[in-house]
């Protein structure tokens, strides 16, 4: 019998919308420069971050209010389309290229990047399979191998735009849920090994990708080329100190530091907003993953558990890379920061994954 429906998660919920606020302030701040550079108007992200983030809130409440337990009947098919606009980005003429990779589906100036639902879809097929499985769970082809089978098309798909941080979070986020489901260590070790010998092949077989991990090492060796990031976000989170140098007062955001404004706007908020403000962003993120595992730990159902512990894991999992990157104390990977980067798609299926968690909240017990 399902527990009697109750509030969402009001901690989760106000968590977000300070993340989400935040975010959206950021934007402006980060980008306000370059964009009246290149496009004659400071506000055009912040204007486009807003209007998603709208939308994304919407999307959330309708998520919210839509039983997860019937996501089961859809699970497959959302799997299916998922696929399919993988398969379409590939395509040329279809897939919209930039900077050297094809993520995006896009007609006129809109742009969606399927990879994003990807994510989502992945997440709920995994949290259905896992729990019908329950009971094989310890049987490695039964209850683990299709579920890698399934991550590890989607994160190759993903890999060939190329992606790496984005595949890496969603079979990271596989993982997570395999090891939530009761999965051997013995097995979870063995695929641990597997997986960081993949992540080394894939980065020693890319010569853009060797450049970044011998930059991570010492981005000294080339400060002009592949060290160049790292140094300018090293150079933006020093310069703010205790308190920061003030909301908008930033420097390396004028065209020194790359991508401020999507993967590297972390930087942005330790150099305006200091040390206090980027260890806000951080406890923020810390609250998140408390509320979001102790909803897993309170749901009614194996599924309701597990699709909580998948939507929590993979936005802190990237939240980690990307603030691991910023920091200097992971290797650059293209991948922004949850509620906060700039980023249309990203946004939005990241609040839709807020909102089923906060609809499996409602029935969640003595959380």
């Amino acid at each position: 019998m399902r527990p009697k429906k109750g509030a969402p998660d009001f901690l989760l919920f106000i968590t977000v919308l300070m993340l989400l606020s935040i975010g959206v302030i950021m934007v402006l701040s980060a980008s306000e420069y370059s964009t009246l550079v290149r496009y004659h108007d400071s506000f055009l992200f912040f204007k486009r971050q807003l209007v998603w983030a709208v939308l994304g809130l919407t999307a959330m409440f309708v998520a919210m209010n839509f039983d997860y337990w019937r996501l089961k009947q859809y699970a497959g098919w959302m799997l299916v389309g998922a696929f399919l606009l993988l398969l379409l980005v590939l395509i040329p003429g279809v897939g919209v290229e930039s900077h050297g990779a094809r993520r995006w589906i896009g007609v006129g100036s809109f742009t969606f990047q399927p990879s994003e639902l990807v994510k989502l879809c992945v997440i709920t097929f995994t949290a259905f399979g896992l729990a019908k499985k329950r009971d094989q769970i310890r049987s490695f082809t039964k209850g683990v191998l299709p579920f890698l089978i399934v991550a590890g098309l989607a994160g190759g798909l993903i890999l060939l735009q190329p992606d790496l941080g984005t595949a890496m979070t969603l079979v990271g986020t596989v993982f997570l849920m395999l090891f939530a489901a009761g999965t051997p260590m013995r097995v979870l070790g063995s695929l641990g090994i597997i997986g960081v010998a993949l992540v080394g092949a894939a980065i020693y077989f890319e010569p853009y990708r060797l450049k970044r991990l011998l930059a991570f090492l010492d981005p000294w060796q080339d400060p002009q080329g592949s060290g160049f990031h790292i140094i300018q976000s090293l150079y933006a989170l020093g310069s703010g100190g205790l308190f920061g140098t003030g909301l908008g007062q930033g420097k390396q955001k004028f065209l020194y530091l790359p991508e401020q404004h999507t993967d590297f706007i972390f930087a942005v908020i330790g150099e305006e907003l200091g040390f206090v403000g980027a260890t806000l962003i951080i406890i923020l993120f810390m609250l998140f993953v408390w509320r979001g595992l102790r909803i897993a730990v309170a749901s009614p159902d194996p599924f309701a558990s597990l699709l909580a512990t998948g939507i929590t894991g993979g936005i802190v999992l990237q939240a980690i890379i990307n603030i691991g990157v910023v920091t200097g104390s992971l290797p650059v990977t293209g991948i922004t920061l949850p509620f906060i980067s700039f980023g249309g798609t990203s946004l939005l299926f990241t609040l839709i994954g807020v909102g089923i968690l906060l609809n499996v909240s409602k029935y969640a017990v003595n959380r």
